[in-house]
């Protein structure tokens, strides 16, 4: 089975930098024209991607009233198209057309009480809803910098095409395929210099299964990596999640309290990880049936947990 990391579109830069184009000359509405039939055509050829979302589907309406949800074919094509109009709303806040204005925050306050007393925060972030509007979160004090680690090797050519549109804050896209010394090194310095951290806490590493502990998530056994727990007992700073959903057309932020500095004592490392994976994966389920329909984990996820 391959590794959700190996199944990245080829391109992915230039792509973004057209579709960032179309959406600035024309809107969304003649970007939703054009990108609408290629995600059919990725929905029509990419069976595993399509095979993954019925899967999720049909775990996820159980937890819902029946009729909530669509499920088979017809409820993964409308996943997909789910999916086309986050990577529109992620091009809004690209090009700075989400504003501060434009979404509903919950337990903002919180966040920026550390921002003030010069305290950086450690942000769980997940696959759910649009992560882009980080951008957003950058606006929150001025002169704000939001790191976000990523797994793409084109992490700096991101950065720029991200931060060319910044007006306010930055979003530093920070490369990372293991967690090491260094890496640790630099991230506490963001920390020390007050900015935030943030790092998706639903996706194994891409170097393979060597730190990920198991969860219930959707009623069966699944997979996460104990790599964000392990970041913050280092840190030791105040760790919060974050889902950004959208709903009724406005873009919503929940900052959710998970713990202040994270102890992982060695002799107890793994169970104390699989019990925060496990507190992730609960607030991760929760929100998730709140908007089903925009989680964006298009790979067989509970694949290696072992129903």
């Amino acid at each position: 089975m391959k590794h959700w990391a190996n199944m990245e579109e080829r391109g992915v830069i230039w792509g973004m930098q057209l579709l960032l184009k179309v959406y600035l000359l024309f809107g969304r509405r003649v970007l939703q024209v054009f990108l609408y039939p290629v995600v059919s055509y990725y929905w029509l050829l990419n069976g595993k991607a399509r095979a993954a979302s019925i899967d999720y589907l049909k775990r996820v309406s159980a937890f819902l009233p029946a009729d909530t949800i669509r499920s088979g074919r017809y409820g993964g094509y409308l996943h997909f198209i789910a999916f086309a109009n986050a990577i529109i709303d992620k091009l809004a806040a690209w090009s700075g057309a989400i504003s501060l204005n434009d979404v509903d925050y919950h337990g903002r306050d919180a966040i920026v009480s550390h921002l003030e007393h010069g305290q950086g925060v450690l942000i769980l972030g997940s696959h759910l809803g649009n992560m882009e509007v980080c951008r957003v979160i950058a606006k929150l004090r001025k002169n704000l910098t939001v790191n976000v680690l990523v797994h793409t090797k084109h992490a700096e050519k991101f950065n720029a095409l991200l931060n060319r549109y910044a007006e306010s804050g930055r979003m530093n896209l920070i490369q990372v395929t293991e967690m090491n010394a260094a890496t640790a090194m630099l991230l506490q310095d963001k920390i020390e210099a007050g900015e935030l951290v943030v790092i998706a806490a639903d996706r194994i590493p891409v170097t393979g299964q060597g730190r990920v502990v198991k969860a219930r998530f959707l009623g069966a056994t699944a997979m996460f990596p104990q790599g964000p727990y392990i970041l913050a007992s280092l840190l030791k700073c105040p760790v919060y999640t974050l889902f950004c959903l959208k709903r009724q057309g406005k873009q919503a932020i929940y900052f959710d309290h998970f713990g202040d500095g994270l102890n992982l004592p060695r002799k107890q490392r793994d169970e104390r990880a699989r019990r925060y994976a496990q507190d992730y994966a609960d607030r991760l389920q929760y929100y998730c049936l709140q908007e089903p329909l925009q989680w964006f984990n298009f790979y067989d996820f509970w694949q290696d947990g072992n129903d």
